[in-house]
């Protein structure tokens, strides 16, 4: 069975009210809770909604919409980083096993070569899953970009050390670090992603270093409760959400926004190396909303 998304409930909500009473707009609660807004985001921004909708006198469909559009966006923020030149520039992709996170490191690095940018070197440092190690290797071949990697097992710090010392000697460029995401072990995790983080620090020059998270677009509150995570360890700077398209629910970009204010930097929708865009606010906002 297809699953509905959210656009299509909140055009099912308004056929079968004939008003916007109390009970729409709790009927409005639970369609963003399964949207994935999370039950207390969505309960604050409905009663957000209801009060600028009673104060200002508006109603209808369309006019309803384009003020929950306004409330949701002050929530959810685009982001774009570009690597300076003739700077050592390390990006950190972070992120739980399984979210595609090393074939979005793939990704980024063949969209900025296809822009223009060719400085960029990845670095194998989810040393723990062997099998990153070479899936990240594969990826490198086939975009055509350097991975600096070490045996399996390794300290995943030292090949950041590495990656970072390879591109300042070439006059400057990008790090692309991928690296292990083994949530259910999480001491272990932090005290790893700490140890890269100092290195990435130390390495990258100032204002060069961002910390990327990862997240599969269709998990949902998981995907939030990740974020939480990550940005208490090591602080998060932007995010990548994974398996994106229209009928997702996709509603975490904005419970993230909300309760983190952490900013979407791409969104990737598919398998292939193009299949990854800078997101765009109003464009998710407008899907989202059906507008």
């Amino acid at each position: 069975m297809a699953k509905i998304s959210f656009a299509q409930k909140i055009k099912n909500l308004f056929s079968s009210h004939s008003k916007e009473d109390e009970e729409f707009f709790e009927d409005l609660a639970d369609a963003l809770i399964e949207g994935d807004i999370g039950a207390r985001n969505a309960m604050e921004l409905v009663d957000q909604l209801e009060a600028e909708c009673k104060d200002g006198k508006i109603h209808g469909q369309e006019a309803i919409l384009q003020k929950m559009k306004d409330v949701l966006s002050t929530y959810v923020k685009s982001v774009e980083f570009k690597p300076l030149e003739n700077k050592v520039n390390v990006w950190m992709m972070l992120g739980v096993n399984g979210v595609g996170k090393t074939t979005t490191c793939a990704k980024i690095a063949n969209s900025l070569v296809k822009s223009g940018y060719e400085s960029v070197v990845l670095s194998a440092s989810d040393t723990f899953r062997a099998a990153a190690i070479e899936q990240l290797c594969y990826h490198g071949e086939k975009i055509g970009v350097r991975v600096v990697n070490h045996q399996h097992g390794s300290d995943p710090s030292s090949v950041v050390f590495d990656a970072a010392e390879s591109i300042k000697a070439h006059g400057g460029g990008l790090v692309i670090a991928d690296t292990a995401g083994r949530l259910h072990n999480k001491e272990n995790l932090v005290h790893e992603l700490e140890k890269i983080d100092r290195i990435c620090s130390q390495k990258a020059d100032e204002g060069c270093y961002k910390k990327i998270l990862v997240i599969d677009s269709t998990t949902g509150q998981n995907a939030l409760r990740q974020a939480e995570v990550f940005n208490e360890a090591i602080g998060v700077d932007a995010i990548v959400m994974t398996k994106y398209d229209s009928t997702a629910k996709g509603g975490v970009a904005i419970s993230i926004g909300k309760d983190l204010g952490i900013p979407v930097f791409y969104v990737c929708t598919g398998e292939t190396y193009g299949d990854i865009s800078l997101f765009d606010s109003e464009e998710y906002l407008n899907t989202f909303l059906g507008i």
